[in-house]
């Protein structure tokens, strides 16, 4: 079995965000913690890999291989899992090999990595990939780059419930919209098809429009045969996937200070700045009320070295 035991559920606080441009435009946003639902398995990693796990153990699959980087949150959170749950995972990594805080925690938790080079990762989408990896490793269930498509999607789906459970404590009795970063868009996808049209998710897109989150969403709708559908994607890439600029660096220093709430600049970071952006800009109206989702990834911070 690659699921948890029935007394391993995690769950996330809903907590008010104070912060002064949210207050001068008579917005309210609660932000889900969901870097708060586990040490290691943290994040919106664990939704996306439920439904994975479940159909690794239909298969009685001895663990999981799949895809991500030298900093990846998606790995870092499958590793810690594989460790805390013993089953086997493997990590077929971007690139060359690179000794990073991941990789190091990666290899104590016992995954196996192997390097694919830059022109060997690309072909990760194209027919045939896997079938050399499933050789190799015959007892383990192949996952996507991150968790994703439609049974990463399904697993998000609960956030719904679980805000649902929580608005009373923040005093709210329904809001308006989600907001939240999108590197795949899987969690979006998720939220999307669990609101069922009921209300707007709003995708701040952390990676360039070229990679595809737009038509990744549409494939897991219309795989899921979603009739009513109401999501918005926006620009929060600042010019490219992990980079930076001296803005976003000091957005995300005030807002810790100010909040208290760990941000990364990859992620998070960049969705609250861009939802500040539009809130300044009168994207919403007053008394609008906003659930944000952090989603956790603080992990990589550790080999993020701000430009000089």
């Amino acid at each position: 079995m690659l699921l948890p035991p029935s007394d391993w559920l995690p769950s996330a606080p809903l907590e008010h965000l104070n912060l002064d441009w949210l207050t001068m435009a008579g917005i309210d946003v609660a932000m889900l913690r969901l870097d708060l639902i586990d040490p290691l398995i943290s994040g919106n990693k664990w939704f996306k890999l439920i439904d994975h796990f479940k159909a690794a153990d239909l298969i009685h699959a001895r663990g999981i291989i799949s895809l991500g980087g030298a900093h990846s949150n998606h790995l870092h959170a499958l590793a810690a899992a594989g460790k805390r749950f013993g089953f086997r995972t493997v990590g077929l990594l971007r690139g060359h090999p690179q000794e990073t805080p991941t990789v190091r925690d990666l290899q104590a938790f016992g995954m196996q990595l192997h390097w694919l080079g830059y022109g060997g990762y690309r072909a990760r989408h194209e027919p045939g990939f896997w079938a050399p990896w499933q050789a190799q490793y015959p007892d383990l269930y192949p996952v996507a780059e991150g968790g994703g498509g439609l049974p990463g999607a399904r697993g998000c789906m609960q956030l719904k419930a679980m805000v649902g459970a929580s608005l009373a404590r923040v005093g709210w009795s329904d809001y308006d919209g989600w907001w939240l970063a999108c590197g795949t868009g899987t969690t979006l996808a998720g939220l999307v098809l669990a609101e069922a049209g009921a209300h707007p998710v709003y995708g701040a897109l952390a990676v360039p429009e070229d990679h595809g989150v737009a038509q990744q969403v549409g494939r897991i709708v219309e795989e899921a045969g979603a009739n009513t559908v109401v999501y918005e994607l926006l620009d929060a890439s600042r010019g490219g996937f992990a980079r930076v600029d001296p803005l976003l660096l000091e957005f995300i220093e005030q807002t810790e200070q100010a909040s208290g709430v760990p941000l990364e600049p990859l992620y998070t970071g960049k969705a609250l700045l861009a939802l500040k952006q539009h809130v300044q800009a009168g994207t919403f109206a007053r008394g609008t009320r906003l659930i944000f989702v952090h989603t956790g990834g603080l992990q990589g911070r550790r080999g993020f070295n701000p430009p000089t």
